[in-house]
């Protein structure tokens, strides 16, 4: 059984179907959210009277990328616990509206723009939805290709997390100012793995941690660099590919590119090791020191990845075929609930998902608030499946600005579900549903285990040693960070296996070493989705045409499933639900001293990364879009 929320069933024979006898099977009520307590007087005046270290503290921005996420709490300093949040994203991101009545090719390039970090995982997610809609697949090489960008993309967006995003709050200037006592800890805690990584001290790691000074952090950036030169040989820029079209790649590829980017790619051998090896380190000074640090962040282990890098002989592009070649992918889909994976069908990924905009600055786009009133386009998808009224194939992007309320609506963002549950997604959620995996095709270097994923990569300088990430018991901001460093060995990995690949195609030549393959724009109706994932997890993006251009397409991040707002039962978004959690433990005398450093690890342990909500909405309800490589560059459409 796939769903337990939904109003689907399955038969013998596993087909799903909407259960019998309901009139409106997706109808709902809404659960009205309380009164937020700067709202209520009195419960202000019962907390103040008992305490005066309750407070209200807003981060803005939170991220250390192009800013637009604010996050509001209440604290209680003297229990050291946080009463209330809200995620804001706090601009529009409009693409689904700028991109009606163009040609589908478009969406490729102008989606990319999405992102200045990860563009093209837009890109690669927009072909794979116009290829569907197309009934066209590129050939072996051309998805070979794809993949090869797509991991060296990756080698260069984990990087920016561990060391210039997450990384900075684990330095020697915010222990000085957070925690002393920790500090001074460190300064005589000899670490684990100083055989890899060279450093002595747990304090040495964390000066090297430091912003724009620190060795670790300047080498973070050496490796985006290492990583954008192999990506140019085959994408032309970065990050914003041009050679990405339905049915392949625009460009040629021979043996010359591909020891150039093997020289890059093989660095992160040793890379990816020494990362690990950091990352495990401070993971277990921090539980060593103050076991709390486990709850930092801590939410239910329930995330979704949709599945990358298809297998070149076995991606067709269609949606019939969906479960069987997304399953031959190197990182197959999976749905994970409470730690165990309960489906790997991309179609029942897709037909769980549902976006809810109660407490978000949209319009409702069917019937009245709880439910559908008529009929709506996609009751099904092509292969029968139920689909909700609230899918993104039926969805329509109507905004409506107003004040914010943290009662009512407070956010840009949408508050997407699977099966009704809040679901967050990541790098880590990639390498778990891959333990999990029932079957794994490409095991040339990694191996399932069902309880953790084994790498297993050739020597570079250092030893080959077996590297293996464990599901965590406690799923928290520490384990995020340390899944993501595992990532990077994960990732290379896959890497090598599509180079070894390449080598071979170019080697037999051939109708397979083509790159792309002709084809016409279809003039009728047809739909299309691109499941794919992002450096931060989950990408979707569904399309629907007629007439050789685009009626209807939707963008799902995965920025949007984590900073979520409050859904209509309730429950609150990834990064609402994981500060909650969160103790603070941070040392502080007076509240005036507060930083809420606990609260940001725990925010920034997502990765939460904004740029695509950079658009702003006028009057005129017209979309305004600087198209530049990064969203943060736009005058006067700053994301701070």
């Amino acid at each position: 059984m796939c769903f337990k929320n939904l109003p689907i069933e399955f038969d013998s024979a596993g087909n799903a179907t909407l259960k019998p006898g309901a009139a409106d099977p997706y109808l709902y009520t809404e659960t009205p959210v309380q009164t937020p307590i700067e709202d209520d007087p009195e419960k202000m005046r019962e907390l103040l009277e008992r305490n005066g270290h309750v407070r209200r503290v807003d981060f803005d921005p939170v991220t250390r990328v192009a800013g637009a996420l604010a996050f509001h709490t209440v604290v209680d300093l003297d229990n050291r616990e946080v009463l209330e949040t809200a995620s804001m994203a706090t601009l529009f991101r409009g693409y689904e509206i700028i991109l009606q009545g163009r040609d589908p090719r478009d969406a490729i390039f102008i989606s990319s723009r999405a992102c200045g970090v990860c563009g093209g995982v837009h890109a690669n997610a927009s072909a794979l939805a116009i290829e569907m809609a197309f009934g066209i697949s590129p050939p072996p090489m051309g998805v070979v290709a794809r993949n090869l960008l797509q991991a060296i993309e990756y080698l260069y967006d984990h990087p920016i997390h561990l060391s210039l995003l997450a990384g900075p709050d684990f330095s020697e200037p915010a222990m000085r100012d957070t925690n002393p006592e920790i500090w001074e800890k460190a300064l005589s805690t000899r670490v684990k793995g100083r055989a890899t990584h060279g450093y002595e001290f747990m304090s040495e790691i964390m000066t090297d941690l430091t912003p724009l000074t620190g060795k670790l952090y300047l080498e973070g950036l050496h490796y985006t660099r290492v990583a954008r030169e192999a990506y140019v040989l085959i994408g032309g820029k970065f990050p914003h590919p041009q050679t990405v079209v339905p049915g392949g790649v625009s460009t040629t590829i021979d043996t010359s590119d591909l020891n150039e980017i093997m020289l890059r790619m093989v660095q992160y051998f040793d890379y990816g090791r020494k990362t690990i090896a950091i990352w495990n380190d401070i993971c277990d000074f921090f539980y060593e020191v103050n076991p709390k640090y486990r709850d930092i962040g801590t939410r239910p282990k329930s995330m979704l990845e949709p599945g990358q890098w298809d297998d070149p002989y076995a991606y067709d592009g269609t949606y019939e075929n969906a479960d069987d070649w997304a399953r031959e992918r190197w990182a197959p889909p999976g749905v994970i609930v409470d730690g165990e994976l309960v489906t790997t069908s991309v179609k029942m990924l897709n037909a769980g998902v549902e976006e809810f905009v109660e407490h978000a600055f949209y319009e409702e786009w069917v019937g009245t608030t709880g439910g559908p009133s008529g009929s709506y386009p996609f009751p099904t998808d092509p292969s029968g499946n139920p689909l909700s009224p609230y899918h993104p194939w039926n969805k329509q992007t109507i905004p409506k600005p107003g004040g914010t309320s943290w009662k009512e609506k407070y956010s840009w963002s949408t508050a997407p579900r699977w099966d009704r549950q809040a679901m967050e997604t990541g790098a880590y959620a990639r390498i778990w549903a891959a333990a999990q995996a029932p079957e794994f095709s490409h095991a040339r270097f990694i191996e399932p285990t069902g309880k953790s994923l084994k790498v297993d990569l050739p020597k570079a300088e250092l030893p080959n040693d077996l590297v293996e990430w464990k599901v965590p018991e406690t799923w928290g901001a520490f384990e995020r960070n340390r899944g993501r460093a595992y990532c990077i060995m994960y990732t290379a990995a896959i890497a090598y296996d599509n180079l070894l690949i390449a080598y071979d195609l170019l080697r037999k030549g051939g109708p397979d070493a083509r790159m792309s393959v002709p084809y016409k724009v279809p003039k009728d109706h047809r739909i299309g989705v691109g499941l794919w994932s992002a450096g931060r997890g989950y990408l979707t993006h569904h399309l629907e045409m007629d007439n050789g251009v685009l009626e209807n397409y939707q963008i799902l991040t995965p920025s949007t499933w984590m900073a979520s707002p409050k859904d209509p039962f309730g429950n609150p978004g990834p990064y609402e639900e994981a500060v909650m959690a969160t103790p603070l433990l941070e040392n502080y005398e007076k509240p005036e001293d507060f930083k809420g450093i606990d609260v940001l690890r725990a925010l920034r342990s997502f990765d939460p990364c904004m740029p695509c909500t950079t658009h702003i909405h006028t009057d005129e309800r017209t979309i305004s879009r600087e198209v530049v490589t990064c969203a943060c560059g736009a005058e006067g459409n700053h994301a701070h």
